[in-house]
């Protein structure tokens, strides 16, 4: 092991103990399983903001949306990148308030699932059930992505096998959120986030510098036809531009409107302590997306300049969301100072990996233990039993997601945007019409739901392959189609009762 490859393991191993250390101290405040999934609601308006981001822009920030623009150009990861800024704003704008006041009107809900339950008076538990079967089949594959990236980033380090890094690298995330739960996994989300603006800052100033200044960046990449236009993008098969249709800038920038079913992003307006700070948390999360949306982006166009001069070798395939890793052990090669910056950066790219990891495995072991074998158990009053029984479901599905990823072939962005997809338009819909319009009905949340979560795997599988004008995003469509079914069913179907409308004006009277 060199000196360089050394400095950047002891960063890292700095970092993985300092994480860890967080959710021994979190495991002191959970006494209750609102503690640990919903931290009490205590959480304050920066960490609110940056956990809520940091839990969102997993490893495709730093490798997935890099790695499209170094091969193709702004356009995709452009649009991407727009949508991704709006939908945050506006997430933040309309749903943040209502969600926090409704979910503890209603019933003090915990979990989006038993939201949905307690906001329609479900006393069969089917959409708690049924929401959480999907955050189940979503998460777990997200998860597993995870996993993978962290495993994929240390064997690509340091030459250890794949298994090995991934194994490892899974049982910290799983040791610090099952200690700390949600308090934990928050506040480590937004320690995370600062380590993962440091890394973006870095590689952004350390590659300009290496690829000749801006100008050279900016020079090579417009030699490449379309790499720089928001209507084309750079096709590397043929090396000629590709028209960027008005309808695939709908469809990628419809990215946005997953933020709407997002659930453990949801979760972070539920655990605001004062809900007044909400205004500040919304602007100090917009401003970090919006800047590290645009860094991340820039930094595949750099990325691509220095393998033109000869920096960097040229990367091919997914290989090119390995872009950061690369311009890491070069910056490692200049002495010690910089193998050490080297590896913050590539803690930040565990970082992103774990922030987003840790609040999915609550999410999902929320699903199962609260809210699937929660609507089955009658006796509620057992705390220590009930706190065992997320802590072993956070484990088992742990170990699910470990398995799936055992494989190192597997795709981190296609798995990222099909369960986007997925949670935006199963949840994004209901969510909005939960909290907005009155008229709504659980048979109404239930068909939307469904048609949603479903719809995903039709127009991804079944529809889009045709091409065509088919070929757009399958959040888009999915997304459209639950807004019509809620809608629909719900004026099919007798309006909800009078208990459930005198709620829900009382929510929106709040000041």
């Amino acid at each position: 092991m060199t000196s360089a490859q050394i400095c950047i393991m002891i960063a890292i191993i700095v970092y993985l103990i300092g994480m860890i250390y967080i959710g021994f101290r979190c495991s002191k405040k959970n006494n209750s399983t609102d503690d640990f999934y919903l931290g009490g609601r205590k959480l304050g308006p920066f960490v609110t903001a940056m956990s809520a981001e940091a839990s969102d822009m997993s490893s495709w920030l730093l490798m997935g949306l890099p790695g499209v623009a170094y091969l193709t150009g702004i356009s995709d990861a452009g649009w991407t990148a727009i949508g991704l800024a709006a939908g945050t704003y506006i997430n933040w704008l309309i749903v943040a308030k209502r969600i926090r006041r409704y979910t503890h009107t209603c019933n003090n809900s915990i979990t989006i699932p038993s939201f949905f339950s307690n906001r329609y008076r479900d006393e069969k538990k089917m959409l708690q059930v049924i929401a959480a079967i999907f955050i189940v089949i979503f998460f777990i594959p997200y998860t597993a992505s995870g996993f993978a990236a962290c495993g994929k980033l240390f064997s690509s380090l340091f030459g250890v096998k794949y298994l090995t890094a991934m194994i490892i690298s899974a049982i910290v995330i799983v040791a610090y959120t099952t200690l700390g739960g949600f308090l934990a996994a928050s506040t480590t989300d937004f320690i995370q986030s600062i380590i993962m603006s440091v890394a973006l800052i870095v590689v952004l100033i350390f590659g300009v510098e290496t690829a000749g200044g801006i100008g050279a960046v900016i020079h090579n990449a417009s030699e490449l036809p379309g790499y720089l236009s928001m209507t084309l993008s750079y096709d590397v098969n043929t090396g000629k531009a590709a028209p960027y249709s008005a309808l695939t800038i709908v469809s990628t920038a419809a990215w946005g409107l997953g933020y709407f079913g997002m659930p453990h992003i949801l979760l972070r307006f539920m655990a605001i302590e004062d809900e007044k700070k909400l205004k500040l948390s919304r602007r100090v999360a917009t401003i970090w997306v919006v800047i590290s949306l645009f860094v991340a982006v820039f930094i595949g166009v750099i990325g691509y300049t220095m393998s033109k001069v000869g920096a960097l070798e040229m990367l091919t395939g997914s290989n090119s969301e390995t872009i950061i890793i690369k311009i890491s052990a070069l910056l490692s090669q200049h002495g010690v100072i910089f193998a050490l910056l080297a590896g913050v950066i590539l803690a930040g790219i565990l970082a992103s990996t774990m922030s987003t990891s840790d609040s999915q495995l609550l999410a999902a072991s929320s699903a199962v233990s609260s809210d699937i074998l929660g609507a089955f158990r009658k006796d509620s009053s057992n705390k220590n039993g009930s706190m065992a029984a997320a802590r072993i479901t956070l484990l088992v599905i742990s170990v699910v997601a470990a398995f799936i990823a055992r494989n190192p072939d597997s795709s981190v962005f296609a798995i990222v945007s099909f369960a986007w997809a997925g949670f935006g338009a199963a949840f994004g819909p209901v969510v909005l019409f939960s909290l907005f319009w009155k008229r709504t009905n659980k048979w109404g949340a239930l068909a939307g739901m469904v048609c949603g979560g479903s719809m995903v795997f039709i127009w991804k599988y079944l529809i889009r392959p045709l091409g065509g004008i088919w070929n757009i995003y399958e959040l888009l469509p999915a997304f459209l189609i639950a807004c019509a079914a809620i809608v629909i069913v719900s004026l099919l179907t007798p309006k909800p009762s009078k208990e459930i409308e005198e709620e829900f004006d009382r929510v929106a009277q709040m000041k």
